[in-house]
């Protein structure tokens, strides 16, 4: 048998994996079961993958699992999860077909082969990968296994709206954040989560930090990225997260959908089904008025429900006088969003037909 087909397995002490700085993407994983290292074979998204840094390059710290960032030296050994990336202002990568040198594509914890970057973007970091996870059977380990459980979907769904923007950076985070903000500050319970994107703490945390009630993102549901995996996958990642959010009993849910709107995953959830039967409005965010016409004019030739436009370009009055005169959707800013009066704008474009439900009685106290 050539040497290329064995599975060589090594032992690996918990010590070691103690000492080893464990990647955000890593979070939810039980590193006790941990038993042996796997090389030679071919990886798979998800795959836990203990890794040694060879070069310093665009990442020079790593987001741990438990929120800092660590700065990253020449043979340090990381933890870290074979996956694909998209991000058109930095880097571009899929899981290597082997476990050869590759990169640290993404802070969060996320392995790949580069295949291309934005040119203000140095080379990513490398990594040589010493063996993928596995269990006492054998089994390699993978963020699939440590995943939220599925749960009966609630009859009652509460309220919940969705972010999108015209591309990375154009300030869905921060949106999605303000409006936490906004509805926290009328006493309200806000469930928030990414559902679609690469691994990162960054998004999470300031979602958290915004007060959020329960924060969850796709990799709650098993993936450190959802670039190139199936699609209905990208719409049960949608049904898990919304189902946990609900049964945490929040009043609100706020959804962040990654990237833009050519992005692959990002444009077939704003087209499917399962954005109609769970998402009741939408907030597109812009960095400028071109691509806030075009946005507005996308989405409102699918019927999806917009009720406002924010993002970047809210930092420019001349950029909001721009899509004030070529859209006929209102325009709402940071402040805007923090504040309480988002309850009264909502009131105010909802139709209120149940006003037994905790977010109608907030609406009408405060309007």
């Amino acid at each position: 048998m050539k040497i290329s087909n064995l599975k060589i397995v090594n032992t690996v002490t918990g010590n070691r994996i103690n000492k080893a700085k464990a990647a955000f993407t890593t979070r939810r994983v039980d590193f006790s079961v941990c038993h042996s290292l796997q090389s030679n074979v071919i990886p798979k998204s998800g795959d836990l993958v203990l890794a040694r840094v060879v070069e310093i390059g665009q990442q020079t710290r790593l987001q741990l699992a438990t929120g800092r960032r660590a700065h990253l030296f020449p043979g340090d050994e990381i933890i870290v999860v074979y996956g694909n990336r998209y991000a058109p202002d930095q880097f571009e990568g899929t899981v290597p077909k082997n476990l050869a040198l590759c990169h640290l594509v993404a802070a969060g914890g996320v392995a790949a082969q580069l295949h291309s970057k934005h040119s203000k973007m140095k080379t990513p970091t490398v990594i040589e990968p010493i063996g993928l996870l596995t269990d006492k059977q054998g089994m390699t380990l993978n963020l699939s296994q440590f995943a939220l459980k599925k749960i009966k979907s609630s009859e009652h769904r509460p309220l919940t709206l969705a972010v999108a923007g015209t591309s990375m950076n154009s300030g869905k985070t921060t949106t999605v954040a303000s409006l936490v903000k906004g509805f926290t500050a009328c006493g309200m319970k806000v469930g928030a989560a990414k559902v679609t994107g690469t691994g990162s703490g960054g998004d999470v945390w300031l979602m958290v930090d915004s007060g959020a009630h329960q924060v969850l993102d796709f990799g709650d549901a098993g993936f450190p990225s959802t670039y190139l995996i199936p699609l209905k996958e990208v719409e049960d990642i949608v049904t898990l997260l919304t189902d946990h959010l609900t049964a945490s009993g929040v009043d609100i849910i706020i959804l962040e959908i990654a990237d833009g709107l050519y992005q692959r995953e990002t444009a077939h959830l704003l087209t499917s089904q399962i954005l109609k039967d769970k998402v009741d409005g939408m907030l597109f965010a812009a960095g400028e008025a071109m691509g806030a016409k075009s946005g507005v004019e996308w989405m409102q030739q699918l019927e999806i429900p917009l009720f406002a436009v924010s993002g970047t370009l809210t930092m420019s009055p001349l950029a909001m006088q721009e899509v004030e005169f070529h859209t006929d959707v209102p325009i709402l800013t940071k402040k805007s969003l923090s504040s309480p009066t988002i309850v009264k704008y909502l009131h105010e474009w909802f139709p209120v037909q149940e006003e037994e439900t905790v977010f109608a009685e907030r609406m009408l106290a405060t309007a």
